[in-house]
Order: C-alpha cells, then structure tokens, then sequence
C-alpha cells in the first residue's frame, strides 16, 4: 500500500508567505498542500475532509469583511471538533494563543524564522 500524502490546507491573507510555506512542505514529500487566501475559501473546502489546517490568526487585512482567523477557528471547531487546526500568527502576546487553543486550535505558532521548522515537527506528530 502506497504511503498516503497527508492534505494539509494553508489559510493566510500573506500571498507570500502562504507561497513560502506551500512550496517547503511539498518540497519535503509526503504533503497535498491547499492554500486559502480568506477563511471562507478554506470552509467551501472543508469538505475535502483535510489532515490539518493551518490557519493565520489576521485574516481580514484583504478582503473587506473577511472573518478573521479566530472567527473561522470556531467554525471549523464547530463543523468538525477533530480536525488539527495550527494558529500561525505574528503575535507573541500569550492571552492571543491562550484563546485560540481555548478555541479549539491545537497548537500556536509565532512566524518567525523557525516557524517552518515548528510546523514540520507539528505536522510529524499528527
């Protein structure tokens, strides 16, 4: 039986950054690798039953009334309770990741220049 790439959705308002982290997991093998430049694109997608979802806390600086990623965190929660949702965000502040995982999130990841490196050993354990 052949290995099974595991689906993995990539939500991030970043065009680049969301390229960046698209291109090193597939570089890596063993990824199908969907990007989401706004929530609502990831949730018509959800269907598609993914591995892991990762989903940027800032979502709405491109689209005018775009749910920001917290909002679309408590929908995926919501529409399926065990589905592995990594919050990336550029915020240190601790209440900030306190609720996103209060929120259904299972882990938080600060961009910075190891989050690559924190997502891979992430997406390993999964």
């Amino acid at each position: 039986m052949a290995d099974q790439k595991k689906k993995i959705f990539v939500v991030d308002d970043d065009k680049m950054f969301c390229t960046m982290l698209s291109d090193h997991l597939e570089d890596k093998g063993g990824y199908e690798v969907s990007t989401f430049g706004t929530g609502e694109e990831c949730l018509e997608q959800i269907d598609q039953k993914p591995d892991a979802i990762i989903l940027d806390y800032y979502l709405d600086t491109n689209v005018p009334n775009a749910k920001n990623g917290l909002e679309i965190l408590q929908i995926i929660h919501k529409t399926d309770p065990d589905l592995k949702v990594i919050m990336l965000s550029s915020q240190e502040h601790y209440g900030v990741a306190l609720q996103t995982i209060a929120s259904g999130a299972v882990y938080y990841v600060i961009k910075d220049l190891k989050s690559f490196q924190e997502i891979d050993s992430i997406l390993e354990e999964l």
